[in-house]
């Protein structure tokens, strides 16, 4: 696999600890940058172009969604995963039209980086 770059876009550094440590055991050559809210978020996407975003929902400054639309207005291809605590079912109805590649609830683990790796196997194997 072709090294990928990913940007983990979370206010709570333990959780953005978890998700570095587990993306890099499963996909082994990745560099990973991390942001602490939406708007560092944003910056970080414009400057690193990520083949894959890792977006909390809930944060200070600019919260997940709003970010989710401004990345996706910048970037129509921009491959999203949304990982959060957020669990109504009308937040991941609103999220999930906006095209993203998937709603992951925490916390991040081992098997549900596992289905992150499947899904960009998928992708890959698309192009």
């Amino acid at each position: 696999m072709v090294r990928m770059k990913f940007l983990i876009v979370d206010d709570s550094n333990f959780a953005q600890i978890v998700m570095s440590n587990l993306l890099e055991e499963i996909f082994m050559d990745v560099d990973i940058t991390m942001a602490n809210n939406g708007m560092e978020g944003f910056e970080k996407y414009k400057e690193t172009k990520p083949d894959y975003v890792f977006i909390d929902l809930l944060m200070p400054r600019l919260n997940g969604m709003e970010l989710i639309k401004m990345i996706k207005e910048y970037d129509k291809s921009a491959k999203i995963f949304v990982v959060t605590a957020d669990v109504q079912k009308s937040i991941r109805e609103e999220i999930e039209v906006l095209d993203i590649k998937a709603f992951i609830n925490k916390p991040f683990n081992e098997e549900k980086a596992k289905c992150v790796f499947d899904i960009i196997k998928d992708d890959m194997d698309e192009q």
